[in-house]
């Protein structure tokens, strides 16, 4: 590995072609996205903030839009049918803060015309939105002779910036659910389905009718599919480890593991990435990451944080989270 090349850190970039073209390291995550194209069809995934979900979507957007010279050398590149394309659907909430339903759906039917016209699929005015939306994907799967691919990112975002006002949340909320509602009846136009956010929302409360979602959140097989596990730290990067401490970058930043005591933990990328280029520990996560949310609901509620690294939840618990009803527990593990 002494001989390795040294290439730049992706810090904070979330485009799969940018770093593949552009002399960055990557961490290859085929061999786990292969499992996922190939086992179901309806997938959701949460994980925390600035975890590489936005990486992963894109990864699969360039797959199924067979761009198969950026995967030369990985994985996956021998054991993809490069003929076999299908036109990807992207939606994203990541940027910006909504207050008001009337601004989540300009947002969303701005998305929504965007993608059509990227797609070049001919434009036709809904009278609401999920007539839009579904009209996209039929009009998709007609004009390409494919299935579409939807890629949703950051589906909760919208709802978490106003979690302490809970009637706007509320409101925002039942505007995600129309949009997300589509889904189900979309199902013959539809090849695969992957929806990422920080919190994991009951399925009723935003997926009401899409029974057949696979939450991967928790499963084993997924544990690493984001962040870097002690073998891609230590081959990835070997290069850049020389000066730093390997078991007080342990002890610093490899604190996740999703899946039980038997599954990769993994590390925080961006936390990584930063301190192979600072060269020096810091909470970088959390001082960029930590949802204001989250610790003006700690101060209300009156948590009293050195008990949180004692803290034990059942995985039942951790799941029952909406508007009305956010455990700590909930709150805590799914924002990191």
């Amino acid at each position: 590995m002494a001989d390795q090349q040294r290439l730049r850190l992706p810090i904070g970039i979330q485009t799969f072609s940018e770093i593949r073209e552009g002399g960055y390291y990557y961490v290859d995550k085929t061999p786990i996205i292969e499992r996922l194209v190939h086992q179901n069809k309806y997938y959701f995934l949460s994980r925390p903030r600035r975890f590489g979900k936005s990486l992963l979507l894109d990864t699969l957007r360039c797959l199924f839009e067979g761009r198969q010279k950026l995967f030369e050398g990985l994985y996956i590149h021998d054991r993809w049918d490069w003929q076999q394309t299908h036109p990807v659907i992207r939606l994203s909430f990541g940027s910006g803060v909504m207050r008001t339903r009337e601004e989540l759906d300009t947002r969303i039917r701005d998305q929504l015309f965007l993608e059509r016209e990227r797609l070049g699929v001919s434009l036709q005015r809904e009278t609401d939105i999920a007539g839009e939306f579904s009209a996209l994907i039929r009009d998709t799967h007609t004009q390409y002779g494919e299935r579409a691919v939807v890629l949703i990112d950051e589906y909760d975002k919208p709802i978490l910036d106003n979690i302490l006002e809970p009637e706007r949340a509320r409101e925002l909320r039942e505007g995600l659910k129309n949009l997300y509602s589509v889904i189900k009846d979309a199902d013959p136009h539809l090849h695969l389905v992957l929806i990422t956010g920080v919190s994991k929302f009951s399925k009723v409360s935003l997926f009401s009718g899409l029974n057949n979602l696979n939450d991967i959140t928790l499963d084993k097989p997924y544990a690493d599919i984001c962040g870097y596990t002690d073998e891609d730290v230590d081959t990835v990067f070997a290069t850049e480890l020389p000066g730093l401490d390997r078991a007080e970058i342990r002890d610093w930043y490899n604190g996740y593991r999703w899946g039980g005591t038997d599954t990769p933990s993994v590390y925080n990328p961006f936390d990584v990435l930063l301190l192979l280029q600072k060269r020096q520990f810091g909470p970088y996560w959390f001082e960029s990451a930590t949802p204001t949310f989250l610790v003006n609901l700690l101060k209300e509620r009156g948590v009293f944080t050195p008990e949180l690294t004692a803290w034990h939840s059942r995985p039942a618990l951790l799941s029952r989270f909406d508007v009305d009803d956010i455990s700590t527990d909930a709150l805590l593990f799914q924002t990191g």
